[in-house]
């Protein structure tokens, strides 16, 4: 079995990074009071110290200390606490998947290159919901006229 530089003593720590990571990346803000003007009491405001950004697999794995995606996906299909990596993996998975609802387009795709597809299986058993409509065109009228000397008025 492979060794790694960058083994977890315990499935307890990594998890705890790993939770760590996803708080991280909320950002972090302070509350400035916004003073009282003759209309308004007084607000607050929340200023960003660190502006929150989107989970990554590249952003997760380089909070966890690995080197590149090639040792994380190493680690995770080998690795000791493989089962919390995958769990993490998820998590980034359910983000994107939770976009698909506000703006799809970059969600679309990062979920097909983590193995989505948008097609039905060709092996899978067809829908039984999948009604065809067939549509006959019928004449119950004269025959249309090929030429001008075939129309009488």
């Amino acid at each position: 079995m492979k060794t790694y530089s960058y083994t977890f003593k315990t499935a307890n720590e990594l998890a705890r990074l790993i939770d760590e990571y996803f708080l991280y990346i909320e950002g972090e803000y302070h509350l400035e009071q916004k003073p009282a003007t003759d209309k308004k009491e007084q607000t607050e405001n929340k200023v960003w110290d660190r502006e929150p950004a989107p989970p990554t697999f590249c952003g997760l794995a380089l909070f966890l200390g690995f080197n590149s995606m090639q040792e994380f996906e190493d680690y995770e299909q080998n690795g000791k606490h493989q089962k919390l990596l995958k769990r993490g993996r998820l998590r980034i998975e359910a983000s994107y998947e939770a976009k698909l609802f506000e703006k799809p387009t970059g969600a679309i795709f990062a979920l097909k290159s983590m193995g989505w597809n948008d097609k039905s299986e060709p092996n899978s058993p067809p829908d039984k919901s999948n009604n065809t409509l067939k549509v006959e065109i019928t004449n119950t009228g004269p025959d249309t006229a090929r030429n001008e000397k075939e129309v009488k008025i």
